[in-house]
């Protein structure tokens, strides 16, 4: 008999213990800076190279390349490690998931991510930390090295499509798992947001861990919320206990 597949839809506010804040609860960044969100709107980011020295020094005093992953992430990845059936599926771009220990193929990141750049022209990727490290040194636009054309973070920004692959997969595993946990997500966003529905029409137990109410706290079957530094440990021991019981 197979073990339960429990997916875990990860936002924001997982991150927030290690240091990285989140965007739209009450002191998220668009809230305090609704020009900060212009960074990182696809449009403006191409038309303005204003917008992108800006972007980059944004990047490089953030600090989100030195963030370490928390207990809530190191909670999933012992759950994956007890032979619990897990996959993530994350809105972050932080990487700490993998960081924390889950094998990257069992991590779906729907937005992308922040540890690498990738070249709108000629779609060379190459890490974070290099384009960092020639900003710091004194270029305020790095150019791709390959073509010269502009450099983006490897994330979604606004305006831009999500992989259609990477969010198939996510739904194929929405659509398969017996447990959906959304952690840390206003469940605002689209189409990350309506996995929580998927999930709850295809038969799985809703648990939704978050600070502030969301849209579909009435479809679960449990709305947690206390902290997630130690409400999601708890509860994946819970889970593991309930696994191997």
């Amino acid at each position: 008999m197979s073990k339960p597949l429990v997916a875990l839809l990860s936002g924001a506010g997982i991150s927030t213990d290690s240091g990285i804040p989140d965007y739209r609860g009450p002191g998220g960044l668009w809230r305090r800076d609704p020009e900060a969100e212009k960074l990182v709107t696809h449009s403006f980011y191409m038309a303005d190279p204003d917008v992108r020295r800006r972007a980059w020094l944004m990047r490089r005093d953030a600090g989100a390349l030195g963030a370490e992953p928390n207990a809530a992430h190191r909670a999933v990845t012992e759950l994956e490690r007890s032979g619990v059936p897990v996959r993530v599926i994350t809105q972050n771009v932080d990487g700490l998931h993998q960081l924390a220990g889950m094998p990257a193929r069992k991590v779906l990141e729907l937005h992308g991510s922040a540890r690498s750049v990738v070249c709108t022209h000629c779609h060379a990727r190459g890490p974070m930390r290099d384009a960092l490290a020639r900003v710091e040194a004194g270029e305020d636009d790095p150019p791709c090295l390959e073509c010269g054309g502009v450099l983006k973070p490897a994330t979604v920004m606004f305006g831009e499509r999500l992989d259609p692959a990477v969010l198939a997969e996510a739904v194929a595993i929405t659509k398969a798992c017996h447990v959906f946990l959304a952690v840390g997500t206003s469940l605002q966003v689209q189409p990350a947001a309506g996995l929580a529905g998927v999930a709850v029409d295809h038969g799985a137990r809703l648990v939704v861990v978050n600070a502030e109410p969301t849209p579909y706290d009435d479809l679960a079957d449990e709305v947690v919320r206390e902290p997630i530094g130690t409400a999601l440990p708890r509860l994946l021991r819970e889970l593991a206990a309930q696994d191997t019981a």
